[in-house]
């Protein structure tokens, strides 16, 4: 039977070796950082165009019933006209 002895020894972690993995951590949590800065950006300006659009349109269905009223009635007053030519 084959034994292993290991020993403990302790752990030494020089300052250049943490703050080598420390800056590369930083660096990818700035790096998370802006990228959620650019995405809730976005997700503003969308908002912010989104409730811009929704007006649009509103501005544009209130433009099309008022177009239609009109078209109705100048359609009842031609038909009202045509009823009145002799025949």
């Amino acid at each position: 039977m084959i034994r292993y002895h290991l020993q403990k020894q302790p752990l030494f972690l020089d300052a250049v070796a943490v703050l080598q993995h420390s800056s590369g951590v930083d660096a990818e949590l700035n790096s998370l950082d802006a990228k959620v800065a650019q995405f809730v950006g976005l997700c503003e300006r969308l908002r912010t165009e989104n409730h811009d659009l929704r007006q649009q349109l509103a501005t544009a269905k209130n433009d099309a019933k008022r177009l239609n009223e009109r078209i109705e009635g100048a359609k009842l007053k031609l038909e009202s006209l045509l009823a009145r030519l002799p025949d």
